[in-house]
């Protein structure tokens, strides 16, 4: 009698290895742009917090443009905030959109926006 050999074939390995390897890069591509997103979204509910109640727009984007700079956030400037009152409380809200090469001509584009509205607020990615 011959015993049947049980087990993964080569093939099968490398190309599990092959997207296991895809997906690292795409990951370490896309990574650094939810880490800038996640940066200057805690920074308007930092400045939110501090300037809340009191602050003007002027004074509100100046505190955001101080904090950007030592947080080295490039993908929203002060002048790109959108600024309002909403039940007394000051909601600070920005929308943009990152494009990210991936391989070749093939790239990535993510809508990013965030705000520190209470309750429905937008939060997405």
């Amino acid at each position: 009698m011959r015993n049947k050999q049980r087990g993964v074939s080569f093939l099968v390995i490398f190309l599990i290895g092959v997207v296991l390897a895809l997906g690292a890069v795409g990951a370490m591509k896309i990574g650094p742009a939810y880490s800038d997103f996640s940066t200057a979204k805690n920074a308007i509910v930092a400045v939110a917090a501090s300037e809340g109640r009191t602050g003007s727009v002027a004074e509100i984007r100046k505190a955001f443009d101080r904090r950007a700079a030592v947080d080295n956030i490039t993908v929203v400037t002060p002048g790109e905030l959108e600024i309002s009152k909403e039940g007394g409380d000051v909601v600070i809200s920005f929308v943009y959109a990152q494009k990210i090469p991936l391989v070749a001509n093939i790239s990535l584009l993510i809508d990013f926006a965030a705000s520190t509205a209470p309750g429905g607020g937008v939060d997405k990615q």
